[in-house]
């Protein structure tokens, strides 16, 4: 009887699919968090019976085959890359894209990575910064004695200093785009890096035909549903539950099996 070990991978997907939920719920209010969904697959079958073979010597075939299926697998994990909610804050440094892009972050190590987390400070040297301290790319300096920051939808940085009127330009942020976002890797900390299934970032302006807009003064909240998170939790305990009824169902037609004299 393979239907216990059928009703065992159904558990198991249903873990995953649980822990994906629950990787969403604690995230609804992570500056720009994107959702994800479990996907699954099933696995293969095992042919009792061949579809088209024949079952007399007159030439006549069998319109159906018997496969039996034996379970479901954990296919990947979808990441929805859904515009978020913004909220106003009125920070000068929080920024959110509106729109497809991302913010590119110097690491430590020389690598790159992308986030749509805004949320950004300065450092002790008046570069722009995200909260673990990594610059943004392209740097921007922002000069002493600063009274106030702006920047436009199109990502150009400029500074009012000491009591000049006119603006000074410190600079222009850029954004990448990837061919497959949903194929980047989350590395946590709020970001993302390239993968050979996203395919090479490129280098955009912001205001560019396809591309997002930034919003001074706002922050991209996460795209997380609760409502339909909800929902998904306890389709998926039902789930859960019902693979559990056939394990112990398959075990019962066992045990009687087992008594048979």
């Amino acid at each position: 009887m393979k239907a216990l070990g059928i009703a065992a991978t159904g558990m198991l997907a249903q873990q995953t699919n649980v822990d994906v939920i629950a990787n969403n719920i604690a995230n609804a209010n992570t500056t720009g968090f994107k959702s994800g969904r479990a996907a699954f697959q099933d696995l293969i079958y095992q042919s009792m019976r061949q579809e088209g073979a024949l079952t007399s010597t007159e030439g006549t075939s069998r319109p159906v085959g018997m496969n039996v299926g034996l379970g479901v697998q954990s296919a990947g994990v979808i990441r929805l890359n859904t515009q978020g909610g913004l909220s106003q804050t009125e920070n000068q440094l929080d920024l959110a894209i509106e729109g497809h892009g991302f913010f590119v972050v110097n690491r430590p190590d020389g690598t790159q990575a992308y986030t749509r987390a805004g949320s950004f400070q300065l450092s002790a040297e008046g570069q722009i910064v995200t909260l673990d301290g990594y610059e943004i790319d392209p740097g921007v300096n922002v000069p002493d004695n600063t009274r106030q920051i702006e920047i436009n939808q199109q990502g150009v940085v400029m500074a009012y200093v000491d009591s000049d009127p006119a603006p000074v330009e410190l600079g222009q942020m850029t954004m990448a785009t990837f061919l497959n976002e949903a194929g980047m890797k989350p590395i946590g900390n709020n970001m993302l890096e390239e993968t050979t299934a996203s395919g090479e970032p490129t280098l955009v302006t912001p205001g560019e035909p396809g591309v997002g807009i930034i919003r001074q003064g706002y922050l991209e909240n996460s795209n997380v549903n609760i409502i339909q998170q909800i929902t998904d939790l306890i389709s998926a305990q039902r789930a859960y539950e019902m693979n559990s009824k056939a394990i112990e169902t398959a075990d019962q037609m066992l045990s009687t099996a087992n008594q048979i004299k």
